[in-house]
């Protein structure tokens, strides 16, 4: 169903969604209270692998929900959303932790694979784990951009099933459509300021898995990459089961399967995002009538700054995290 339940304008001073995204990722501020700290524990994987998880330090009461991030492309515990959650979950009482996708801890995993858009058995895997270790804790989860696809497509597949593992879900800015929002950043300014941002992290990590797993991949097509379709064409693709970038930006969308979500889910897309087209948004007719759709005409890509002091300057970014936190909160 739609809803207005997240009424958002951005300020004055920052008109479209390039700079509401920018802003808001270098410059807002991330949190009103202290600044989160964490407890690292690694995750030993089935395959021989591991993964990196972050719980955030502050005090819970025993039975108190947990709410757990997975975040975007090349994201991590300390990206500017993850640190506004951090904020919000202390500020509630609430336990949070974000568990990092393959290689993106800062230490390169042991397998060949990496991660993806579509990987709904990881998150599934993770979330099993954190119900079990939690369970006088009700386990709420939210997920960014490229988490939010991964986790609402875990809902989808999962049907009936996902109630046994959460009370709710969130997606923000999330691309459930994945042909829609590769094309989408690959083009313009885009192509030149956020697919040069992410390749210069990219690029580097899979030189690394190369020399891990000799033969892997071609080096000198890599390296001649110049967008993400290329990159996945040549990487995540082929290293995740998919045939090429199409079959896995087709496979592992979420947009497919929103009607088969059967726990109560949000969907959050400013429409202005310059990652995901509007016109690929979902509608209602499209999704279950378990999912929510929060589509407000400003905000960008993960930004939703908010002004803040007597210049409005520097402004915030926690406006979205309680507006989705409250949300997910209200069905427990």
């Amino acid at each position: 169903m739609s809803s207005n339940g997240f009424a958002y304008r951005a300020p004055w001073w920052l008109p479209g969604g390039n700079a509401q995204t920018i802003w808001a990722a270098l410059v807002s501020r991330r949190h009103f209270g202290v600044a989160p700290s964490w407890r690292r524990e690694r995750w030993a994987t089935s395959d021989g692998d591991f993964i990196d998880v972050d719980q955030a330090l502050h005090a819970t009461p025993v039975d108190a929900p947990l709410l757990v991030l997975f975040h975007g492309l090349e994201g991590s515990s300390a990206s500017q959303y993850a640190v506004a959650f951090a904020d919000f979950a202390a500020a509630h009482g609430i336990a949070f932790a974000v568990p990092h996708f393959r290689g993106c801890s800062g230490e390169l995993n042991h397998a060949p694979r990496a991660y993806h858009s579509g990987d709904f058995a990881e998150v599934d895997w993770i979330l099993q784990r954190f119900a079990d270790e939690n369970p006088a804790r009700p386990l709420l989860a939210v997920g960014v951009s490229l988490g939010g696809n991964a986790l609402m497509r875990w809902a989808g597949e999962m049907g009936d099933a996902a109630a046994l593992r959460v009370r709710a879900v969130a997606a923000v800015c999330s691309p459930l459509d994945l042909a829609a929002g590769g094309h989408a950043i690959g083009r313009g300014f885009n192509r030149l300021i956020y697919t040069r941002m992410f390749l210069r992290s990219m690029v580097p990590k899979a030189l690394k898995k190369l020399e891990q797993h000799p033969g892997l991949f071609d080096r000198a097509s890599l390296l001649a990459a110049r967008d993400l379709y290329e990159f996945d064409n040549l990487f995540t693709a082929p290293l995740h089961g998919f045939q090429g970038t199409e079959d896995y930006w087709s496979r592992a969308s979420a947009k497919p399967v929103l009607h088969r979500i059967r726990v109560p889910a949000l969907a959050l897309n400013a429409r202005n995002d310059p990652f995901v087209p509007a016109s690929s948004l979902p509608t209602a007719r499209e999704v279950g009538p378990n999912v929510t759709l929060w589509q407000p005409a400003q905000g960008g890509h993960v930004g939703f700054p908010v002004s803040h002091g007597p210049l409005g300057l520097p402004g915030h970014v926690c406006a979205m995290p309680a507006a989705v936190g409250n949300w997910l909160l209200s069905h427990v």
